[in-house]
C-alpha cells in the first residue's frame, strides 16, 4: 500500500515547515520549556491565518473539511518542531465529542470559540486511584434539581492553568458496573470550588492536579446522556489511541545526525564515519519508517470512515516504544555529554537529545500505558479474550 502524500502533501509540508522554522526560535523554545506550558497563541494565530486550524473539521463548524490524509504533514511537522500544540489538540478532541453527542445549546455556546482557539479545553480523566483504569474514577456528580454538585480531584489536568474548560469524567451512579455509571461534563475552570495546583514532570512539562469542592454546574454543561459517559469518553480516546509520535522520533534522529556530522572522534575523523554510529542511526531510521507507516495506516482508515480500533493502538504503542529505545540508544552513543541538560551551553545540540530522552518516557503513558495498548490490540485486533 502506498502512503506517499504526493505533490499536494509536499507543498503543505513545505508551507508548515517554513512557518514553524520561523516561529520556533531558540528563544521561544527555551521560554516554552522554562514555563512548562504547551500553548502559544502565536501558533494558533499562524495556523488560523493559513487555514490550518482544525482543517479536518466540517466547514459548517469553521474547519476546512479536508480529508485526514491531506493534513498528515501538518501533524508530522508540528511534532518535528516540538511546537506547543497540546492544548489545541485536546480542545479539538473534545470539540469532536461535543459535535457528536453534545446538546444543540452546548454546541452553539462553545464550539465556535473552541474551534477558533479563542477558548481551549483540558482533559479531566485520570485520578490518583484511576489512571489506566479510567472507569474506576471516583469524582462524584450528584444531581440537585437543574444543577449538579461535583466533588473530587483529577491528576494530569495538563494546561488547566491556561484554558477555559475541563472535559470532566465523573461518577453519577455507584449501583452499576463502573463503566455504566459515568457522565461527562464541560466545566468552566473559573467556577467557584475549582482549585488548580501545579505539578512538574520529568520532561519539564507542567501538568496540574485539579480539585473540585462542591462545584455547582447547570445541567446544560452536561455532554451526552446521564450514566452514558463511557460512550462520550470513547469518542475522545479513539483519537488519543491513534496518536503516534513519529515526528518526535524524526526530530531525535535529525539531532543525532547533526551531532554525528559536526563531532570529531579521537583520531580527528567525523563521527558519522564510525560504523557503530551509522548502525545506531540506521536502526533509529528503520523504526521511524515503520512508525510513520503505522501512523499513516491509522489515518488512512479514519479517512475511509473505518475505526482503527487495533491499528491506532499499534501506531501509538510502536511509536512511543521506538522513541524510548532510540533516545536511550543515541544518548548512550554520545556518552556522558549526551546527558547534559537541555539548554546547557556545553551540551551537544543544545541538550535536545537529553530532553527527548526524558520526554519519551512519558509518551508510553499518555492515552493509556503500553500495557493498555497491548490489551486493546490483543482483544480488538487478535480476538483474544479479556
Amino acid at each position: 500500500m502506498d502512503f506517499r502524500l504526493g505533490d499536494e502533501g509536499d507543498a503543505l509540508r513545505h508551507e508548515i515547515r517554513t512557518f514553524l522554522d520561523e516561529l520556533m526560535t531558540d528563544e521561544r523554545e527555551e521560554q516554552l520549556y522554562r514555563s512548562g506550558t504547551s500553548f502559544d497563541p502565536d501558533l494558533s494565530d499562524g495556523l488560523r491565518a493559513r487555514g490550518l486550524l482544525n482543517p479536518d473539521f466540517p466547514v459548517e463548524l469553521g474547519g476546512q473539511g479536508l480529508d485526514p490524509m491531506t493534513v498528515v504533514p501538518l501533524v508530522e511537522e508540528i511534532q518535528r518542531a516540538d511546537a506547543p500544540n497540546y492544548a489545541l489538540a485536546t480542545s479539538a478532541m473534545v470539540a469532536k465529542v461535543i459535535h457528536h453527542v453534545g446538546s444543540d445549546e452546548l454546541k452553539q455556546r462553545v464550539l465556535p470559540d473552541v474551534l477558533a482557539a479563542r477558548e481551549l479545553i483540558a482533559l479531566g480523566f485520570s485520578e490518583p486511584e484511576a489512571g489506566s483504569d479510567v472507569a474506576a474514577v471516583a469524582t462524584r456528580a450528584v444531581r440537585d434539581g437543574d444543577e449538579w454538585v461535583i466533588d473530587g480531584q483529577k491528576m494530569f489536568t495538563t494546561n488547566a492553568h491556561v484554558v477555559k474548560y475541563v472535559f470532566l469524567l465523573t461518577r453519577t451512579n455507584r449501583d452499576v458496573p463502573n463503566h455504566r455509571g459515568l457522565t461527562t461534563f464541560l466545566v468552566p475552570l473559573d467556577s467557584p470550588g475549582v482549585e488548580i495546583q501545579a505539578v512538574q514532570t520529568l520532561s519539564g512539562e507542567r501538568t496540574n492536579i485539579t480539585f473540585y469542592s462542591g462545584v455547582r454546574l447547570d445541567d446544560s454543561w452536561r455532554i451526552g446522556d446521564v450514566d452514558r459517559g463511557w460512550q462520550s469518553l470513547m469518542i475522545a480516546l479513539q483519537d488519543e489511541h491513534s496518536a503516534g509520535y513519529g515526528g518526535h522520533l524524526r526530530r531525535l534522529l535529525e539531532q543525532a545526525e547533526g551531532w554525528a556530522r559536526e563531532t570529531a572522534d579521537h583520531d580527528g575523523g567525523v563521527r558519522l564515519d564510525d560504523p557503530d554510529v551509522r548502525t545506531r542511526l540506521a536502526r533509529a531510521a528503520t523504526e521511524l519508517e515503520v512508525t510513520m507507516l503505522l501512523q499513516r495506516r491509522a489515518t488512512w482508515m479514519a479517512s475511509r470512515g473505518e475505526v482503527p480500533e487495533a491499528e491506532g493502538p499499534m501506531a501509538k504503542l510502536f511509536s512511543t516504544e521506538s522513541l524510548v529505545r532510540a533516545s536511550q540508544d543515541l544518548a548512550e552513543l554520545i556518552g556522558p555529554d549526551g546527558i547534559r541538560s537541555y539548554f546547557e551551553p556545553t551540551a551537544p545540540r543544545g541538550g535536545r537529545i537529553e530532553h527527548i530522552m526524558r520526554f519519551a518516557i512519558g509518551t508510553t503513558i499518555y492515552a493509556g500505558t503500553s500495557e493498555v495498548q497491548r490489551n486493546i490490540i490483543a482483544h480488538r485486533g487478535l480476538g483474544l479474550p479479556r
